[in-house]
């Protein structure tokens, strides 16, 4: 009778544990990556007419993270292939996220906090040298963009020098619906203090680096840390090194002190991949206005963000606001999207409703050659500059 019992129990503990590995990860997912339940967003006839002639780029999402086979659409989440192609998605950066701390504390957090993305590998079964090693963890997402791509090569390619940028333009311009997928790292704590490992997260074709995620780490400070100031000693020799290699710097979730100084360093334009407007928006997430003027006095990119915090009004309209005042602030030639999709935010689409909101910039009164220019031209001119030829 004990043996029956001892067996039952194992039994059950087996399938207590496949039930939470199967099923726990999505509904971690559908929790934190909502889409609000809405009807139908309008969109008249011009503005779809519009949204299909437009290129159009989004700078950030987080899609990686989930795990979700990016091949087949999906009931969670804000982002895969097939509803890259209904929206028109030309160009979207894949950011992988390797660390986050419990809470995602908008002003203050520590290096130390239980890391919510350690949790959520284990949960998710990846590969186990990612577990616990971030530069790996990184890796591991690419692996996943490079297995899309393998898997459904008419839908995907991944950018990584000019020419790929050019073949993916040439594809769409022959009817092909192919999305140019560019790699970036949320956060140089990927890197784990040594420039060796940004050799390998090049090879493995990341051309945007984040300095920053939630809290300071060996490059600088965070916007959201507690230190406070600027890049530490390897944080300049890091960039330094980005710029050699041609790598996008990715200023979001640095401290403004880092942004000065990385600002004063290089001759290279920088982008501040998904964020808001300070004066639109009153929001410690979002830099003051004086800096946002400074990186786009320096070519710099502003990608506005999707989400309530940082735009105040998440709706199409809402952010169609939030893009009318980045324009008012540093001009229709530095903006462009930043939708921060898959990252633990709720959004009010996803990204196969992206021409509700060509129709909302109609709606507030914008012409036809700055819409293009902000939904995805601006993004489209920045990468033919910055990325490497080959």
């Amino acid at each position: 009778m004990a043996k029956i019992l001892l067996r039952l129990i194992l039994l059950l503990a087996v399938l207590g544990a496949a039930g939470f590995f199967t099923f726990a990860p999505g509904i971690v997912d559908r929790r934190l990556n909502p889409v609000a339940a809405h009807d139908p967003w309008p969109v008249s006839p011009a503005a779809k007419a519009m949204h299909e002639r437009l290129i159009i780029g989004d700078l950030h999402a987080d899609t990686l993270l989930w795990d979700r086979d990016l091949t087949r659409r999906s009931d969670r989440g804000h982002v895969d292939l097939p509803r890259l192609a209904e929206g028109n998605v030309a160009l979207q950066v894949f950011t992988t996220v390797t660390k986050s701390p419990s809470g995602l504390n908008y002003a203050k957090n520590t290096a130390d906090a239980p890391d919510d993305i350690t949790r959520l590998f284990i949960g998710q079964l990846r590969p186990l040298r990612a577990w616990r090693d971030l530069t790996e963890r990184a890796l591991v997402q690419a692996d996943a963009l490079a297995a899309a791509e393998a898997a459904a090569p008419g839908a995907l390619k991944i950018v990584r020098t000019r020419a790929d940028l050019a073949e993916v333009l040439a594809r769409r311009d022959a009817g092909e619906r192919v999305t140019g997928g560019i790699l970036g790292a949320e956060g140089g704590h990927a890197l784990l203090g040594d420039l060796a490992s940004l050799d390998r997260l090049y090879d493995a074709g990341f051309r945007l680096i984040g300095l920053t995620h939630f809290f300071d780490n060996a490059l600088g400070a965070s916007l959201h840390g507690e230190a406070g100031g600027g890049l530490t000693p390897f944080g300049r020799e890091a960039v330094r090194a980005m710029v050699e290699r041609h790598m996008i710097i990715d200023l979001a979730h640095a401290s403004p002190q880092v942004a000065r100084e990385v600002l004063a360093m290089v001759d290279v334009p920088v982008v501040v991949s998904h964020t808001g407007i300070r004066s639109h928006c009153e929001t410690v997430r979002n830099y003051p206005d004086a800096l946002m003027q400074a990186i786009a006095a320096k070519g710099g990119l502003i990608g506005i963000g999707f989400w309530k915090d940082v735009t105040c009004d998440d709706s199409p309209a809402g952010i169609a606001a939030t893009i009318v005042a980045a324009i008012r602030l540093v001009g229709e030639d530095h903006v462009a999207l930043g939708s921060d999709w898959d990252g633990s935010v709720g959004v009010a689409f996803d990204v196969s409703e992206l021409a509700a909101l060509t129709g909302a910039l109609i709606d507030a009164g914008l012409s036809e050659p700055v819409i293009a220019k902000v939904m995805g031209g601006n993004m489209l001119r920045f990468l033919e500059s910055a990325l490497p030829d080959r």
